[in-house]
Formats: C-alpha cells, sequence, structure tokens
C-alpha cells in the first residue's frame, strides 16, 4: 500500500495546527493568558501562552506537520517499495 505523500502531509498540518491552536486556548480558559514561554514556545519561536502567541503556533504546526507528515509517508512509501521489490 503506497500513501499519497500530499494529502498525508496536509492532513498531519491541519490536525497538528489546530490542535496546538485548541490547546493553546484550552489552557487560555483555564489558567489564563500568561505570555509565558514555553518547551514548545522555544522550538516554535514567537509561540507563548495568548491568543497572539495561538495564532503564530498555529502557522508554526502547520509548516511543521506538513514537512513531517511528507517526510514520514516518503519514507513510509520507500520502505513499501523496498519490501515490495524483495518480495
Amino acid at each position: 500500500m503506497k500513501l499519497d505523500v500530499k494529502a498525508f502531509a496536509i492532513t498531519c498540518a491541519v490536525i497538528w495546527g489546530l490542535g496546538l491552536f485548541a490547546l493553546t486556548w484550552w489552557i487560555i480558559a483555564f489558567d489564563g493568558a500568561t505570555g509565558e514561554v514555553t518547551l514548545i514556545g522555544r522550538l516554535y519561536r514567537g509561540y507563548n501562552i495568548s491568543p497572539g502567541g495561538s495564532v503564530i503556533g498555529l502557522l508554526w504546526a502547520v509548516l511543521d506537520g506538513f514537512v513531517g507528515g511528507a517526510v514520514f509517508a516518503w519514507v513510509y512509501n520507500w520502505f513499501a517499495r523496498q519490501k515490495q521489490n524483495s518480495a
């Protein structure tokens, strides 16, 4: 079975982007906007627990999810081809 690299990458981008956005707003709803730099904020420049930070995190997460999903699908397809050729 082969994965569609573009479709998988877009799916990962949407899920990770919306997931981080929703998680940020969940934290804001219960703890308030702290503006503190988090572990993810150290990786995603400009991200923090704030309304503006949630948008910045969304953009970074979409980019990260797209690249990560594309790499995963490409590697999966490569291994699937190797297995098919050896059988």
